[in-house]
Order: C-alpha cells, then structure tokens, then sequence
C-alpha cells in the first residue's frame, strides 16, 4: 500500500519542538524546507542547548551548538528559533517541560505540531533518554495548551490565549506505525542536507559520522519507495480534532 502524502497544503502554521540542535536534521528538516518553500511558516523550539554532545565545555559548546543551529534553520528557510536551558542528557519529563512548551504554543499557535517519539526500542535502536522526554512531554503540552485552566497563570498573567492544535505529527520509518509522508525530492532534499551540513563542527566530533550528503539522500530515497517517490519523509499523523474511530466489533471480527 502506498502511503498518502501529509495533507500541508492546509498547513499555515508549523511548530517544531525537538530536544537538541540537529534533532531536526536528519531528514524532517527536508519536509521543513519544502513546507517553507510553499509559504507555511515553521517555527523551532529546542528544548535544550546541547551542551553535553561535545568534548569541549558545556558553555562553549551551547554556544557552538545554537550557533549551527542557527544556520540550519537558515538553510531551510526558518526564521523562528526558541531554544530552552533545560539540562541536556537529563531532560526530565515533567510539569516545567509541558508548561514550557505549553507556553510556546501558546504564543506561537501553529495548527501542526512536530514532536518526537517518545518510545524507548526503535527501528534504529534503543532511543535516547532526552528525545523520549522532549515527545511525551510536547505530545501532553499539545493538550495543555487548549485547556485554559492548564496553566492559567500564562493566559492571567502573560496574555496569551488558549490554542487547539489541529495535527500532531512525528516522523518515523517504513514499518513503524507511519501514515503519511512528504515528498523532498529535489531542493527540498538539497536544503535538508545543507542543514545538516551546518553542524560541522558536532558532526566533526563524532567518530565514524556517515556524510550528510550521504546518509540523508540514502534514508530519503528508502522513506521514498514506501510513497512512490524518489525521495520523502515519512510520519506518524494524527488529526487531533477528527472524531475518533473506533473501527469494527472485536466480538465481530
């Protein structure tokens, strides 16, 4: 069965919410960038400064880690960037991190948001402790935000408003649970790889580090057969504000 392509042309808003600098780069920022492309606005919230995924010390390397943050997102048309201080490597689950990023929807108020998973076995393997945190605690701010007595104290005292998320999305791999993809044939591929490309200096310090122009083409082009295209990404939708389905009768079945 071919995977049908995310329906973004309803898209206007987009907010990214990942743990660490280059979270985004391995593949989803390839969809950011044919999404920005088409006139959506996306919009990045780093839980983390990534202090602790260098050798050198942690100040010196927040401060190199936001830096080529900031080109990324250049590279792939994203104006907006919010990076948080939690503490990298010990991101901790809960009522600060969902008020946190509770917060930035709120102020931000896009209809999509892009979490992480929040699964421990992955396709690639075990995942790592911050990334399971940063999308089980963005995947329950996504409900906080709408509620207005969750952290009312933003909306009596800040001045924002509630906001109702319309899709919450998280990018995967063929066989792990996707239902849609997005084709980045083209230049939204060749942006993808220059943000990745633009942590040099993190990537430098990982021994063995496949190629950006490598490992980035050969998991877009695998995501791709999956849609029938040369080369996508794909992820885990779900339309938030759709009624549920709750499919056939067990008992009938």
């Amino acid at each position: 069965m071919t995977l049908p392509a995310l329906p973004d042309e309803s898209f206007q808003r987009v907010l990214c919410v990942v743990a660490h600098p280059d979270d985004m780069e391995y593949g989803a920022s390839a969809a950011v960038a044919r999404w920005t492309a088409r006139g959506i606005d996306v919009g990045y919230l780093l839980l983390t400064r990534g202090e602790a995924g260098m050798p050198t010390p942690p100040e010196e390397t927040a401060r190199l880690r936001v830096a080529e943050q900031r080109d990324a997102c250049a590279a792939v048309g994203v104006t907006y960037l919010t990076v948080l201080d939690h503490p990298d490597g010990v991101l901790l689950y809960g009522l600060d991190l969902r008020r946190d990023i509770c917060r930035e929807i709120r102020r931000f108020k896009p209809d999509v948001v892009l979490g992480s998973g929040h699964e421990i076995d992955t396709p690639y393997g075990f995942d790592q402790a911050d990334h399971r945190a940063a999308g089980l605690a963005t995947l329950d701010a996504v409900r906080d935000a709408g509620n207005r007595w969750v952290f009312p104290d933003q909306i009596d005292d800040e001045g924002l408003e509630p906001h109702s998320v319309r899709w919450l999305v998280v990018p995967g791999m063929p066989g792990a649970g996707v239902t849609h993809g997005v084709e980045v044939t083209g230049e939204p591929l060749r942006r993808g790889i220059a943000s990745l490309q633009a942590h040099a200096a993190y990537l430098a310090a990982l021994p063995d580090h496949p190629a950006p122009d490598a490992i980035i083409p050969a998991f877009t082009r695998m995501c791709g057969r999956a849609m029938g295209v040369e080369h996508a990404v794909l992820f885990r939708a779900r339309d938030l504000q759709a009624p549920p389905d709750f499919g056939s009768d067990p008992a009938q079945d």
